[in-house]
């Protein structure tokens, strides 16, 4: 009787520990840092389709602007709101735990345009505020790009693929919420 409590015990303490730890990963993956993985080439040469990059979570967590060039995971679905329970549910940790994959809606794009910024494709060259982007990161001119103008609204970002001729992004779904944004690469 005395070696069965003894075990019982044992797994109630390797059973709470193991809580614990998936909890606070868990806590660490929602709010702090988690894995991505890139999905296409509209980031070359940049990041390359499948490469796995770690984002800081914490511009998700307290809404902080990211900066010009900043290589930001986004959430695509740009027509709906995101609440804490989208980023406890899409959490690849419970996800996997779940059976599910990860889903297509994050996308890796670069931030060009701020709040405020007018953004200005004119002779397939982007302009920011009235002066031409130099940007030696993308893969190749644009081509094929209608001539246009926006104005970043507040609380919203202009985001682009290094690889503009083979990228959806921002010319596709508009400009991107701040609460859309879920996090920055650190590495």
């Amino acid at each position: 009787m005395r070696s069965d409590l003894k075990s019982a015990k044992e797994i109630w303490g390797w059973t709470k520990t193991l809580g614990i730890s998936l909890s606070l990963a868990m806590l660490v993956n929602i709010f702090v840092l988690q894995p991505f993985k890139v999905n296409g080439q509209s980031m070359e040469p940049t990041l390359q389709n499948d490469e796995r990059i770690y984002v800081s979570k914490l511009s998700h967590t307290f809404s902080y602007l990211p900066e010009y060039n900043d290589i930001v995971v986004i959430d695509s679905r740009v027509d709906r709101d995101r609440t804490l329970k989208d980023d406890i549910l899409e959490n690849p940790l419970l996800m996997l735990a779940m059976g599910k994959s990860e889903a297509k809606t994050f996308w890796v794009k670069r931030v060009i345009g701020k709040p405020g910024d007018t953004l200005e494709f004119k002779n397939e060259s982007l302009y920011r505020n009235g002066q031409p982007l130099n940007e030696p990161y993308i893969k190749e001119e644009m081509v094929n790009v209608p001539d246009g103008k926006i104005v970043i609204p507040e609380n919203h970002v202009f985001v682009m693929g290094d690889n503009r001729n083979n990228s959806d992004d921002s010319r596709v779904i508009g400009v991107i919420p701040l609460d859309h944004i879920m996090g920055k690469k650190l590495f």
